[in-house]
């Protein structure tokens, strides 16, 4: 277990470091293009997070974050004191990854985000994100388990463009994210709405799997 935590801490670390530090990079070096700013906001995320699934899946199976693993707990594939520990270790180790690119880039460790991401649009977005990425991890992981890192990378990159919220898709990330001032940030304010929204998403996805992936009775089979 101690193992499987450490890979979480890790994986989760690196994944928001990631996503922070190639925001304020991104805004740094886009000349106040936002599209540009977001494009390489989603490359390094997906690129990084690509990588990070590759080396962790096979120690912990690579989560990090909290709606993956209330989902795997709902389906019976992880222990209640496995799933809290994993979340304690993802939330943590998300608020670390952002103080450490705060630290990369020389800002002020301890910030508010101040980017305003409220209303139904936003909301819907993150339900959306949430769906596709659940439903890209527990379909992919029955019929293209070797292919899963590299979806679910193309998946969140995708989501950052097709989303009205860029894809947080992840509750850890949310609350993180609620404490940076950068290009990556969210009001803490606006936090519970997407929390709530990738709950809900998580939800659907969980029926919509279930529905896909059982196995056709014998006689519709025919």
């Amino acid at each position: 277990m101690s193992r499987r935590l450490l890979a979480e801490f890790v994986g989760t670390t690196l994944l928001l470091a990631a996503v922070v530090g190639s925001g304020i990079m991104g805004d740094k070096l886009a000349g106040g293009n936002d599209a540009v700013a977001l494009l390489a906001n989603a490359a390094a995320t997906a690129g990084a997070l690509y990588v990070l699934i590759v080396l962790f899946a096979p120690i912990s199976g690579a989560h990090f974050n909290p709606v993956v693993t209330l989902a795997m707990r709902l389906r019976g594939e992880l222990g209640t004191r496995d799933a809290v520990g994993y979340v304690m270790a993802q939330v943590l180790a998300a608020v670390a990854g952002v103080l450490l690119a705060h630290a990369m880039f020389g800002l002020p460790l301890l910030q508010s985000g101040t980017h305003v991401r409220s209303g139904p649009p936003q909301w819907g977005s993150e339900a959306v994100a949430t769906f596709g990425l659940l439903l890209t991890i527990l379909v992919g992981a029955r019929h293209r388990p070797a292919a899963l890192p590299a979806l679910v990378a193309s998946y969140i990159f995708a989501a950052y463009w097709f989303t009205a919220s860029t894809s947080f898709a992840n509750p850890a990330v949310t609350v993180a994210r609620a404490l940076t001032d950068t290009f990556a940030g969210i009001r803490l304010a606006d936090a519970p709405g997407f929390i709530l929204a990738q709950l809900a998403g998580m939800g659907v996805a969980l029926a919509v799997s279930r529905a896909l992936l059982m196995p056709a009775r014998e006689s519709g089979a025919r």
